[in-house]
């Protein structure tokens, strides 16, 4: 780990208030220089975590008819439930301004995926399997969601608000609903071959766009982020033990006046990979996708602007923001 420059914050003196204010600028730190963080100690315990990665394993051996007794929508925009290997485009949009370009990533992503969002959501209600094939699968998805997941990103939030000097509950009034999305993600076995020979990605190099990602992987890695001292040039983010990775996404960046980075980041080989059989072995991970609430129109964050650094966005409304990006990658 000696070669990872990506910073470790450790949560609890946040979370116990014993330094607060230094653990909040150590996280605002790590997100100016590289858009993403580790934190330890951040609120749940490991065994928990591993229960929701033992329900996603689960759920991903069930035959593809099975699972598709689930199915994601075609309409690009209703981001719940199952999506088979190569379901989802990644693209990416660049913003410049006020408009936004999107470019086509054409190298196919290998995953399979499961969305969830809070049950009350009616512009993307969840669709879940028959009770009889999984029972429990749902109770322990929405459990996670609301009572691990988003207890995390409020206190996110907070740091990143004491961060920026602001009172502690301002980003979390703009994230009361939750419009989130929870994620479960199957990487299957692949050969190493045609990743290294970019014939496939697990994932192809892509930034997040809503306000933040609070990212549990397992160990077998592959994560990388692009270096932003050396553009082009990729970071392994592998898996620390009783971590999580939050990394800022695209809404925030903006939302920052563009302090924030939002780093680009995908899915392909370890450094050390170690295949069998000349295949790489199955990978999973669980992102939890947190946004702004739909319905609010943001400004440019105080302080992140002045007359020698105006604001270089206007006003935008968050679900317009998301739902576009949403329908782009789909």
């Amino acid at each position: 780990m000696s070669n990872n420059p990506i910073p470790i914050v450790d949560f609890a003196p946040f979370l116990d208030g014993s330094a607060k204010q230094q653990a909040a600028d150590q996280l605002l730190g790590s997100f100016k220089s590289y858009g993403l963080v580790y934190i330890t100690n951040f609120g749940i315990p490991a065994g928990e975590v591993q229960e929701m990665f033992d329900w996603s394993k689960r759920f991903f051996a069930l035959p593809h008819e099975t699972k598709m007794l689930a199915p994601r929508p075609d309409s690009g925009v209703h981001h719940r439930g199952y999506a088979f290997p190569d379901r989802e485009k990644v693209s990416q949009v660049l913003d410049s301004g006020d408009s936004a370009t999107e470019v086509d990533i054409s190298l196919p992503s290998v995953k399979e995926s499961f969305d969830i969002g809070r049950e009350d959501d009616d512009l993307m209600p969840n669709i879940w399997p028959p009770d009889h094939i999984l029972p429990g699968f749902k109770e322990s998805c929405l459990a996670f969601y609301w009572k691990k997941c988003h207890e995390v990103e409020k206190n996110v939030l907070r740091a990143l608000a004491l961060g920026f000097g602001l009172e502690e509950e301002w980003l979390v009034r703009h994230h009361r609903m939750p419009d989130n999305g929870l994620r479960l993600q199957h990487y299957p076995s692949v050969a190493l071959e045609s990743v290294l020979t970019n014939k496939v990605a697990r994932i192809s190099n892509h930034t997040d766009f809503a306000t933040l990602t609070i990212l549990f992987q397992d160990n077998v890695g592959g994560l990388e982020a692009e270096d932003p001292n050396e553009p082009g040039r990729f970071l392994a983010v592998p898996s620390i033990p009783n971590s999580i990775i939050v990394n800022a996404a695209d809404f925030l960046r903006r939302w920052s006046n563009d302090t924030i980075r939002s780093p680009m980041h995908g899915v392909r080989a370890p450094p050390d990979a170690v295949a069998k059989d000349g295949m790489l072995p199955d990978r999973y991970s669980i992102p939890y996708f947190c946004a702004a609430d739909f319905s609010t129109v943001v400004d440019t964050i105080p302080g992140t602007w002045s007359a020698d650094y105006p604001k270089k966005y206007e006003p935008v409304s968050v679900g317009e923001y998301v739902m576009k990006r949403l329908s782009d990658g789909y």
